[in-house]
C-alpha cells in the first residue's frame, strides 16, 4: 500500500496538491480504508502528503526549498562517488555515460519528462555504482527517491534539460581526459546549474 502510493506521488499519478481521500484510494486497490490510512502517516512523515485535522489530506505540493535542502547534499555526495570510482572507471563505463546522455537528450526532444529523469538518474548512477561504496550508495538512493518529483518538473522545461545534456558532455570530456579535478568541477556545476534553473522555472 506505502510502496504504491508512493510510486503513485513520486512519478506524478498523483499531483501535487491533489487530494487525498481514504475511502476512494482504497476503493481504488481493493483494499480497507485502514491500511490506507496508515501508509498516508507514513507518507506524510516523510514530507509527500500534507493533512490538516479533520479538514483535507493532499499531495504534498512541489517546493524549492526541498530542492535547496537536498541539492547541495546530493551534490557533495556524488563528487565523493565520483572520486573513489574514478580509478574503476572502464571504456565500457565511459561508452554507457554516452549512451545515457544520448537518450537524455532524446527524452527531451520527445517532451518525456519521465524519461529524462530516468536516463538522468542512470547517467548519474554510473559513477555511482563504481564507487563500490554501498553506504554511499544506499544514501543517494534514498535522496534521490525524494527528488523525482522535482526532477520531473524540471525537465518539463525543454531549455533546461539541454543545459543538462551539454553539462554531461562536459564530465564525460574530462573523464575521458582522465581529468578527475576537472571532472569533479563540471560535476558540481551541473547540480548548481541544474538547481539554479529549478529556481529560474518556479518564479512567477
Amino acid at each position: 500500500m506505502y510502496a504504491q502510493l508512493s510510486t503513485w506521488i513520486i512519478d506524478g499519478t498523483l499531483q501535487p496538491e491533489e487530494p487525498l481521500r481514504d475511502l476512494e484510494i482504497a476503493e481504488r486497490l481493493g483494499v480497507s480504508r485502514t491500511p490506507v490510512r496508515e501508509a498516508l502517516r507514513r507518507l506524510e512523515d516523510e514530507g509527500l502528503v500534507q493533512t490538516a485535522l479533520n479538514r483535507w489530506t493532499r499531495v504534498a505540493p512541489l517546493q524549492v526549498q526541498q530542492a535547496a535542502e537536498l541539492y547541495p547534499v546530493v551534490e557533495a555526495l556524488e563528487i565523493l562517488a565520483l572520486q573513489l570510482a574514478a580509478p574503476n572507471l572502464t571504456p565500457a563505463d565511459l561508452t554507457e555515460l554516452q549512451t545515457f546522455n544520448q537518450q537524455l537528450h532524446q527524452a527531451i526532444q520527445n517532451a518525456d519528462a519521465g524519461a529524462a529523469v530516468e536516463a538522468d538518474t542512470a547517467f548519474h548512477e554510473v559513477w555511482i555504482s563504481r564507487s563500490g561504496n554501498q553506504t554511499l550508495q544506499h544514501t543517494l538512493q534514498g535522496l534521490k527517491r525524494k527528488m523525482r518529483r522535482i526532477e520531473r518538473a524540471y525537465f518539463d522545461a525543454a531549455s533546461a534539460g539541454h543545459a543538462s545534456v551539454d553539462e554531461h558532455g562536459a564530465i564525460m570530456t574530462a573523464l575521458a581526459a582522465d581529468d578527475l579535478a576537472q571532472a569533479i568541477a563540471a560535476l558540481s556545476i551541473n547540480w548548481q546549474g541544474s538547481f539554479t534553473r529549478l529556481q529560474q522555472r518556479d518564479e512567477p
